[in-house]
């Protein structure tokens, strides 16, 4: 078998090599930076991390299950914990010397069944062909810059250009938009700056991280409710624990919890509810160092900062190789692509709830389908039927996500997890008429 090429070594290319090498497929990984840890290694080039940032989500509902995070980590980690604890992933499962540091993929060119790849090391360039392609480059670091309606004379900014507090001091600083990054940075520049508002175009949702001293995406067990349920429940806690968002002079949310991405951060509404930060309508019209709402108030502005969120990107292959057609590539299950065999979008997929541990299963079920296929398996070839007959189905679970470039590739948790475990019970059924003299025996039973 050819070897497989990886695009990353965040967690979610970790992870993809991890599987691929459990289940005896040669591959090779490409990282940009010199070490792993993608996102999570502040110092990478394309890392959009900022010096504040935190796990939004709790360590238990996020870790890798065959590699649990320390007692001693916090519960919500510090990035730079985050960051180490990828690097240990890495050594605990040897995964570094699949990886090529410091080397660019510059172009992804099918050749018949084969994908040759061009990559970038010291400024001199090799081309190699490959038997596949699992891109795992992430999908939070390129911006998301939406034209201002007018020119603005102070300084215009991304959140992914945010590291430290240091750039609000003294300053008036407009932030716009309010996730979970624009959330934590819109509290950052509190401490910093000398005002800030914050301009929304539609309502969100809010969560503390924890109730009763625990982590709130801990609570309910394993028990899995029905989702209008769940819904209806976490509505419940956040209007119990933190009131209604139009109580702070925030906007109303006109959909239903979840159909977007929750704000996990109740810090926020402390500083609104103190008059630390106001709040303002949407933009109308920018004009020197003035914004107008489309209410008809004003301000002055020394900095805008938006936190608008990030688009897919993957400027390494042409957009026709990724099925892509609106706001994402349409996959089967965000995946697999619906003719190419050997071409996988990994970590794709966004969902309350769904963790690193949640795109492992991911990376295994991609594994055991290249391994089964390669053997001619039926559970194979019947995955393959339905990719190609159900290309763009997501996994949702009925949701109604909002019609969003950030939502495309929002999955619901349990559907998505459930048809992720079926599609693996099915390949693992085949598993044990593995060709010996193909697949090392020690890769066969490391997947038992």
């Amino acid at each position: 078998m050819k070897p497989f090429a990886v695009i990353g070594a965040g967690p979610m290319g970790l992870c993809s090599v991890r599987n691929l090498v459990k289940h005896g497929i040669p591959c090779v990984g490409f990282e940009i930076h010199g070490d792993v840890g993608g996102l999570w290694d502040i110092d990478s080039p394309t890392s959009t991390m900022y010096e504040s940032a935190h796990l939004i989500s709790s360590k238990r509902m996020t870790e890798f299950a065959e590699f649990p995070m320390g007692d001693e980590v916090a519960l919500f980690p510090h990035h730079s914990e985050m960051c180490t604890y990828f690097r240990d992933y890495a050594r605990k499962f040897d995964l570094y010397r699949h990886y090529e540091f410091n080397t660019e993929v510059v172009s992804c060119e099918r050749d018949g069944e084969d994908w040759v790849i061009t990559t970038r090391c010291d400024g001199r360039e090799q081309t190699r062909t490959f038997g596949g392609l699992l891109i795992a480059n992430g999908t939070l670091h390129h911006p998301n810059m939406p034209q201002l309606p007018g020119e603005f004379a102070g300084e215009v900014l991304h959140s992914s250009d945010y590291r430290d507090t240091a750039i609000f001091d003294g300053k008036r600083v407009l932030l716009v938009g309010c996730g979970n990054s624009g959330a934590d940075i819109a509290v950052d520049a509190v401490h910093r700056a000398k005002s800030v508002d914050i301009s929304l175009r539609r309502g969100y949702y809010f969560l503390p991280k924890f109730i009763a001293g625990k982590a709130t995406d801990a609570l309910g067990g394993k028990i899995k409710l029905p989702r209008f349920i769940q819904q209806r429940i976490s509505a419940a806690i956040s209007r119990l624990m933190l009131g209604k968002p139009e109580q702070y002079g925030l906007p109303k949310p006109d959909y239903k919890m979840f159909e977007s991405h929750p704000v996990i951060n109740s810090l926020i509404l402390h500083h609104i509810g103190h008059g630390d930060i106001s709040v303002q309508k949407d933009i109308a019209k920018v004009d020197g160092n003035t914004v107008t709402f489309t209410d008809g108030s004003s301000g002055e502005y020394d900095m805008i900062m938006l936190a608008t969120g990030y688009k897919l990107h993957y400027p390494f292959i042409a957009r026709e190789h990724l099925n892509w057609t609106g706001y994402a590539p349409k996959m089967y299950l965000n995946v697999f692509h619906p003719e190419y065999d050997n071409l996988f979008l990994m970590g794709m997929v966004e969902a309350t709830g769904l963790g690193w541990e949640g795109r492992n299963r991911q990376a295994e079920m991609v594994a055991l389908y290249i391994q089964q296929l390669a053997r001619g398996a039926a559970s194979a070839r019947q995955l393959k039927a339905v990719k190609q007959a159900q290309a763009g189905n997501r996994a949702d679970g009925g949701m109604q996500y909002l019609q969003l470039e950030r939502m495309a590739y929002y999955v619901h948790k349990d559907a998505y997890l459930d048809a992720l475990a079926g599609h693996t019970r099915d390949l693992l059924k085949d598993y044990a008429a593995v060709d010996t003299d193909r697949f090392s025996t020690s890769a066969v039973g490391a997947a038992h």
